[in-house]
């Protein structure tokens, strides 16, 4: 057993050593461009566990939820009653296209949304900006995404993170973005009659 736990100790600490060495190589510090896409759920989720990590680090911090209506969510109700004055949040579609089914006010929501994320990406004081769903804004033309990349490389302020969520990222996005991450779907109990739950989807 102590041969064992010796083996172990000595494996470990080659990793160890292995690893501090890499991380001593990591020492530069940047404002991220960070993209959650892919079908799997979890995109928003992942973002504002994000949001609420930079909060607890006193890192003022504000979202903006493209497409997504007024229904009440968890995350707002907490960051609005809780968090108020350290992380703004402005809820600026009205639903989903099939919900709204008016094309023209989509894009006239989805564009205000963006001169607002801009706003709020410009502000010094601001360190992470959540663009909830811009994918799907972006997926639909509603938004250039010309114009999202060169301002996210131009115009967005060396510290500040920017984390952009939804479905279908495009390309262009993907390529100027720092971090990437493709949430996969293999399983989800809508597909089994189980309804979006408080606490779970919202």
């Amino acid at each position: 057993m102590t041969e064992n736990t010796d083996r172990h100790a000595q494996k470990m600490a080659k990793k160890k050593a292995a690893r501090d060495k890499i991380m001593a190589t990591k020492t530069e510090e940047k404002g991220l461009i960070i993209v959650h896409t892919g079908k799997g759920k979890g995109k928003s989720s992942s973002a504002f566990g994000m949001v609420f990590r930079a909060i607890a680090h006193g890192m003022p911090a504000a979202v903006v939820q493209y497409i997504k209506g007024g229904m009440k969510t968890g995350e707002r109700d907490l960051i609005e009653t809780r968090f108020s004055d350290v992380c703004q949040f402005y809820t600026m579609g009205e639903g989903f296209t099939w919900e709204t089914q008016d094309k023209s006010r989509d894009i006239e929501m989805a564009q205000a949304a963006w001169e607002k994320s801009k706003e709020l990406i410009r502000d010094p004081e601001i360190r992470m900006v959540l663009l909830d769903e811009i994918n799907i804004a972006l997926r639909y033309d509603y938004i250039d995404v010309n114009d999202v990349v060169a301002f996210l490389r131009d115009e967005k302020p060396e510290m500040t993170h920017v984390i952009l969520t939804g479905r279908n990222a495009k390309e262009e996005l993907i390529e100027v973005a720092d971090l990437v991450t493709e949430m996969e779907l293999i399983k989800h109990p809508f597909r089994s009659g189980i309804k979006a739950q408080a606490g779970i989807e919202y």
